[in-house]
């Protein structure tokens, strides 16, 4: 039998790639999931006999219309050495987020040693999270406080917020929280365009 080789998984759903301001550098990320996966590797129990091996996958949907314009960022993220799970994005039921549960569980099942997942939906991602988390293997969740509440609520979870991690993003993000209004109001931007109602199921 060979040795065992425990993987640190890091699944991550950022959804379409952000504008040209906010765009996350996915090498400096890659650089931290590196610097954590030496971290969990000089804790393993089986010590150096066990080979803690980094493993980082999007996923991501690709709407009609739009392989052109999410083509150079896909391959950026190969570059760096992300895997990418990419899914037309036909109707709600397209949606990647079973793919990436179902990837998550095959890693669980090879050998886990720690999992960091990045994706702002707690209804779909808090429940099994927390029963690997309880099972002994560490799991950090990526995102921003005000959309990762799920999270920062779990007694099991540990949050990391993305802009917390040295030069993810190129300059400050301009977030604006309902608890942190300015007294002259702010606007919100929309999470999506209109339009994609379009291309959703009703």
């Amino acid at each position: 039998m060979g040795r065992s080789q425990p993987r640190h998984g890091a699944g991550l759903d950022p959804g379409a790639p952000p504008d040209r301001a906010g765009t996350a550098r996915f090498d400096a990320l890659g650089r931290w999931l590196l610097a954590r996966t030496a971290a969990v590797a000089a804790r393993a129990p089986g010590g150096p006999a066990i080979r803690v091996e980094p493993e980082a996958t999007v996923f991501t949907n690709i709407a009609p219309g739009s392989a052109d314009v999410v083509r150079p960022w896909v391959d950026a993220l190969r570059n760096v050495g992300f895997a990418v799970f990419a899914k037309p994005k036909i109707d709600e039921d397209s949606d990647v987020d079973r793919d990436m549960l179902e990837h998550i569980d095959k890693r669980y099942r090879e050998g886990l040693a720690a999992l960091v997942v990045a994706s702002a939906d707690g209804q779909a991602f808090r429940q099994p999270l927390e029963e690997i988390s309880r099972g002994g293997i560490p799991v950090q969740v990526l995102g921003f406080r005000e959309h990762a509440s799920w999270a920062l609520a779990s007694d099991t979870l540990e949050f990391v917020d993305l802009e917390d991690i040295a030069g993810v993003f190129r300059e400050p993000l301009p977030r604006i929280g309902l608890d942190s209004l300015p007294e002259q109001g702010a606007w919100l931007q929309p999470f999506r365009p209109l339009s994609s109602l379009l291309t959703s199921r009703m």
